[in-house]
């Protein structure tokens, strides 16, 4: 890849990550709920689940999945249960208020628990699957290894996820220091639980092409 193309791509990542989703949903929830601080464990589990996306497509599985009617279909289905899961579990959150430097609420999930929310979020997304069979191959030269290549896409992707995925959860992190009251945290609940579930909706509508 020559450092043209890599420029180009560095460009696409960033409309790539802050394009809303299900990501950026559960990188503002992960604020909401749990502070900047703790954000970023879900921010990190969002990161691996990306690079679990692009190494399914490195190795030819993206082809497969986005092939096979049945693979393709499981996968989704699981992402789709998953999301409406963490729609209904965010909609029924305490609405006890949470310090928005880093403090945690009473029901506060562990480090391990928001790596594999944001990790399970990507990895069970087949639309992310096919984006990125379709995206990333633009920028590959046949010539050149691959390996290196995809090491590349893949730190880059890192990095613009990281930065925008950071940028959510502050900005909900930011609306949640002016919204003090239980009553403002319940509405804002049931605001985040309700995107989860349009999430899954979303995701369930789609095909492949």
């Amino acid at each position: 890849m020559s450092f043209s193309t890599w420029l180009a791509f560095f460009a696409a990542s960033w409309a790539i990550s802050f394009s809303p989703g299900a990501g950026a949903i559960c990188a503002m929830s992960s604020g909401l709920r749990y502070g900047f601080a703790r954000a970023w464990w879900s921010t990190l589990g969002l990161i691996l689940g990306i690079m679990l996306q692009i190494c399914i497509v490195g190795i030819g599985l993206g082809a497969l999945l986005a092939t096979s009617e049945l693979g393709f279909a499981i996968v989704k289905w699981l992402g789709v249960a998953y999301l409406i899961y963490l729609g209904w579990k965010q909609i029924r959150t305490d609405a006890a208020p949470v310090e928005a430097s880093g403090g945690q609420q009473r029901s506060s999930a562990s480090v391990r628990e928001l790596v594999m929310r944001g990790f399970f979020i990507n990895a069970s997304n087949p639309k992310g699957t096919v984006f990125l069979l379709a995206v990333v191959p633009q920028f590959l030269d046949a010539g050149r290894p691959l390996l290196s290549q995809y090491a590349a896409i893949a730190g880059t992707m890192a990095l613009t996820d990281l930065v925008a995925m950071s940028c959510y959860s502050l900005l909900a992190t930011r609306v949640l220091s002016l919204l003090r009251s239980p009553g403002h945290i319940r509405w804002l609940n049931l605001t985040f639980g309700g995107l989860f579930i349009l999430a899954g909706v979303v995701l369930a509508g789609f095909r492949r092409h």
